[in-house]
């Protein structure tokens, strides 16, 4: 009877907390079920969608429901295969019931550009919530026109000019870890120290703080940062912690409130630190040179633009705490996936080794910014593991307006799921789509192609800011890899699945071998 009369009480909570959801998605399911009638997609049935086709391992037994496995991403690649690439006639569309709800995944330019060139449909879905609690309402998560004031406010940070700046910190931590990665012998998982070493990089750069995770400094803040991304990541796949009562009595509730008190804090006192010693030199309210011409971190821009742009020192620590939380996993992924794929593609390791030695030979000097714009073949092997493995796997955008795609028209409040890597293996634009192959980015050949045939940095208005910043990191760091090793990967693809989670990353880690040349 009490275990009855609980399970009533808690089925009231549930529509009384989210009444306002399901008449949205009543609504919306009733108005999809029409419309969305002849988008291919995997088979559903009422209440669970196509959930039923999932495909679950042993291990995820064992631990629960895990949704994004290697089994799992086998299943969505084989999914886009058949309903994106294959149905040209639907513009690269495929709809997928997840239960109740309906997610439209885009997978060819032509059903992409409408979506990601629009200038009202910038909003994301209601899953970057979680986010927002941590980071705020940032250039990431703002919306309308919070967004539009902070990207136009920001996009002078990103100044080629600026990220130069930056060099020194780039070539500096990519020795490191070059340096603390040659006692290794034999095969090793290579991602834990390529995520050390963007995390440093990052903190340097975002905050002019100095934390020396790859040298030891295993502090408090960089063990809760990465503590968060996988607290953030458990909400995203597991939906019963979206419910409060499980969120907090579970415990990971409270755990993610002390972790987000404590970066918050931290990003706070370095901002206040940082105001104050930029105050006493000067250096504020336009009293310093040009920043164009100056070493700066980010969060120094940010305090030199304070007064005129009106930035509370709370909007400061939203753009330095975007800045870190986009700005760390995303550009490990970029590196890992660049030397893995390397690692199995002899033929275009040896191009880059030569085009290394040709710039230094024996010596082992720094990288200076002239060296890293003649990388030009390494720079192709960056943009084709972001081809094949894109760091962002899943671009997603909650429709303002209804859109119309061919015949078919979208309606708002729908979620739709932009999908770079099955637009990136599209046999119309791309020689050899299933192969790494850096020759696709001779010049020529992007000259011939559909800008949107490419989008590991998403396009249109809201596309990565900081994709320079990007490119120019991971050349630099991985420069110093493959002027002294020569790099062998256990895993190759498929057996080593990458893994479709907030950031793509590899099912078995980055395991290789380097061998010093």
């Amino acid at each position: 009877m009490a275990v009855a009369l609980l399970a009533v009480l808690f089925f009231v909570y549930l529509i009384f907390a989210f009444r306002r959801q399901l008449l949205e998605l009543w609504r919306l399911n009733r108005l999809c079920q029409k419309t969305l009638e002849k988008i291919p997609g995997p088979p559903s049935i009422p209440i669970l969608g196509a959930a039923h086709l999932f495909k679950w391992n042993n291990q995820e037994i064992i631990v629960a429901v895990r949704l994004m496995t290697s089994d799992f991403s086998e299943q969505l690649e084989n999914w886009g295969r058949e309903h994106l690439l294959n149905n040209n006639s639907y513009y690269g569309l495929m709809k997928v019931w997840v239960g109740p709800v309906p997610l439209i995944f885009c997978g060819l330019h032509e059903s992409i550009r409408p979506i990601l060139e629009s200038t009202t449909n910038i909003s994301k879905p209601n899953q970057y919530d979680i986010i927002s609690e941590w980071i705020g309402t940032g250039l990431l998560t703002s919306t309308n026109a919070k967004w539009h004031r902070r990207r136009k406010l920001l996009t002078p940070t990103f100044h080629f000019n600026i990220l130069q700046g930056y060099h020194d910190v780039f070539v500096r931590q990519g020795e490191i870890l070059a340096d603390v990665v040659a006692k290794e012998e034999g095969f090793f998982d290579l991602f834990p120290y390529i995520k050390r070493c963007a995390l440093d990089i990052i903190c340097e750069t975002a905050m002019g703080t100095s934390i020396h995770s790859q040298t030891g400094g295993n502090n408090e803040y960089v063990q809760a940062v990465q503590k968060l991304s996988a607290i953030i990541w458990d909400y995203e796949r597991f939906p019963w912690l979206w419910l409060k009562p499980i969120w907090y009595l579970s415990g990971i509730g409270f755990e993610f409130n002390r972790l987000v008190n404590l970066t918050n804090d931290f990003t706070r006192k370095v901002i206040a630190d940082r105001k104050r010693a930029m105050e006493e030199d000067g250096l504020i309210a336009g009293n310093g040179g040009d920043p164009k011409k100056e070493k700066l971190a980010f969060l120094d821009l940010l305090l030199r633009m304070q007064h005129e742009s009106q930035l509370s020192d709370e909007d400061i620590r939203e753009e330095v705490d975007t800045f870190m939380f986009e700005g760390h996993d995303t550009t490990s992924s970029g590196i890992g996936f660049t030397i893995w794929w390397l690692g199995q593609s002899p033929e275009a390791q040896i191009k880059v080794h030569e085009e290394l030695d040709n710039l230094f030979g024996d010596s082992d000097r720094l990288p200076t910014p002239d060296d890293l714009k003649q990388m030009v073949y390494l720079e192709k092997c960056v943009k084709e593991a972001l081809r094949l493995t894109p760091s962002v796997p899943l671009i997603a955008r909650k429709l303002a307006e209804d859109v119309t795609i061919g015949e078919t028209k979208l309606p708002e409040g729908l979620t739709v799921v932009v999908v770079p890597v099955t637009t990136a293996r599209d046999p119309r634009y791309w020689e050899r789509p299933e192969d790494f192959y850096p020759e696709h980015f001779d010049t020529e050949k992007v000259a011939a192609r559909n800008p949107y045939s490419y989008i590991p940095f998403s396009a249109g208005p809201r596309n990565c800011i900081g994709q320079k910043f990007a490119v120019l990191e991971e050349k630099a760091v991985l420069s110093w890899i493959f002027r002294r090793y020569k790099v062998e990967s256990e895993e190759p693809f498929p057996a080593n699945r990458p893994l479709p989670e907030i950031i793509l990353k590899p099912s078995n880690g980055f395991r290789v071998r380097l061998t010093k040349r």
